[in-house]
């Protein structure tokens, strides 16, 4: 089991910046050969001060964007969360759905109310779905399970949620083994802060159990779920510290099991009602980025995700330095996309049962066009997990530098479908001149070639084609 080594990460934490232009450029060279980084070196760059030394962020800024492109290309995949429950008997002084939040009526949704939710997650565009629970009697594994079924059987025209990725609480393998049979994609779950005194004073209830946290993937692994995301809360204790911890975790989960983290997270804490908490070590603009960008240097072939938490503004900068997965038009409550909640007379679900505030509050239409105009691509596949290309068989692709061959037409066809049935006309007139620019980028003839046969297909009304 993993022992975080505490001394060592806070020492490495406290490391000076490279004494020299020189040794910068020659360790952000090593970084470009895609073999990840010494926890040592990757404490050096979390050592730039960005602040008082901008061209040392933007060399590092620059080659983290570089690296993503080189194994990423550039699509970026799109998902949003759905809260099927805010019941929660756990404590944690950072969460809008903490026990003694009188303020909020807890909502635990029904299957009909999972089905209304997912319905209109599916009319914005969305494939894939996080789903998140509070950790709560109520909201049994079983529970879980059947709301897993009620989104995948949810059909709303030619819509359809393809993948369900997971975020609950650290529970047992047993559980863990319902998760794969009912057909997860990604089981996530965050440390939140790897500083375990900081840790063990912010939570009370099932989840202060510091062990029990740190110890779940290595459960969710046993029970055969080999694709798990990680991630910290940021600015709940000092952010160097926390992504080296992370990045030390996920070198132990890679070295004992054979396969690191398909996706690491990176929130920063953000107020929600009823909280009172405030942060001791605020993460700014400016060290967010850094962050981001030592983190994908570190592990060059682990996905990054993004949550509408961070302004647009911020979120377009993370998405050219390292992000490869983001949520769009998010809503962090039950009943948050209907707003069809039954206890709440007064009309105020929104405002109230938040987990947190968001920063980010556009459309996915509206997003998906700023994408576009970052020349990038805005993707909904989820091909590789319908096609068992997950765990150790992903990560033997992407080193490999072969996944790009099947993403990049994958995310072409996705994005059709979503042009087709969901695209406001300004969205859909960028959106072709966006294909027909990927197109000229897919890399041999034939597929190219496959590729613009089944886009005819699609405008045909068939769905759902991949390779």
């Amino acid at each position: 089991m993993f022992t975080l080594d505490t001394s060592l990460i806070s020492n490495l934490a406290g490391l000076s910046p490279l004494a020299s232009e020189f040794d910068l450029d020659l360790l952000l060279l090593k970084a470009l050969e895609k073999k990840g980084l010494s926890l040592e070196e990757s404490a050096k760059l979390l050592a730039i001060d960005g602040k008082n030394n901008p061209a040392q962020l933007e060399k590092l800024l620059q080659t983290a964007g570089k690296l993503k492109r080189d194994i990423y290309g550039n699509r970026l995949v799109l998902f949003a969360p759905l809260y099927i429950s805010d019941y929660c008997v756990n404590d944690c002084e950072y969460c809008g759905f903490h026990c003694r939040n009188q303020q909020m009526k807890r909502t635990r949704l029904t299957q009909d109310q999972v089905r209304l939710e997912t319905g209109h997650i599916i009319r914005m565009g969305h494939k894939r779905i996080l789903l998140e629970s509070g950790e709560h009697p109520e909201n049994s594994i079983d529970y879980v399970c059947d709301a897993i079924k009620t989104i995948y059987s949810t059909k709303v025209g030619n819509g359809e949620i393809r993948r369900v990725n997971v975020n609950i609480a650290a529970t047992s393998i047993d559980n863990y083994r319902k998760l794969k049979d009912i057909g997860i994609g990604t089981y996530q779950l965050f440390q939140e802060t790897y500083h375990k005194p900081t840790y063990e004073r912010l939570h009370k209830g099932p989840k202060a159990d510091y062990s029990r946290q740190i110890t779940a993937h290595e459960r969710a692994f046993e029970a055969g779920l080999d694709d798990y995301g990680m991630g910290v809360l940021f600015g709940l204790y000092d952010y160097k510290f926390e992504v080296l911890a992370l990045l030390s975790h996920a070198r132990y989960m890679e070295e004992t099991h054979g396969v690191g983290p398909h996706t690491i997270s990176v929130p920063r804490f953000q107020p929600a009602p009823g909280v009172v908490y405030s942060s001791d070590f605020p993460v700014s603009d400016v060290e967010f980025l850094k962050l981001i960008a030592v983190i994908r240097l570190s592990l060059p072939y682990t996905g990054m995700i993004i949550s509408t938490r961070e302004s647009p503004e911020i979120r377009k900068k993370a998405f050219e330095i390292g992000i490869s997965q983001t949520s769009a038009a998010s809503k962090t409550s039950p009943c948050g996309y209907s707003g069809a909640n039954p206890l709440d007379n007064g009309g105020n679900i929104g405002q109230t049962n938040k987990q947190f505030e968001l920063s980010d509050h556009r459309s996915v239409d509206e997003i998906v066009e700023n994408i576009c105009s970052q020349d990038m691509l805005p993707s909904f596949c989820t091909a590789c997990y319908r096609s068992k290309r997950t765990g150790e068989t992903f990560m033997k692709l992407a080193k490999a530098g072969n996944i790009h061959y099947l993403c990049h037409p994958n995310a072409i066809l996705t994005f059709k479908e979503f042009l087709e049935d969901y695209a406001t006309e300004k969205t859909k007139k960028t959106g072709e001149a966006t294909i027909t620019r990927e197109l000229e980028r897919i890399e041999t003839d034939e597929r190219k070639q496959e590729t613009k046969i089944r886009l005819k297909r699609i405008e045909d009304g068939e769905r759902d084609l991949f390779f």
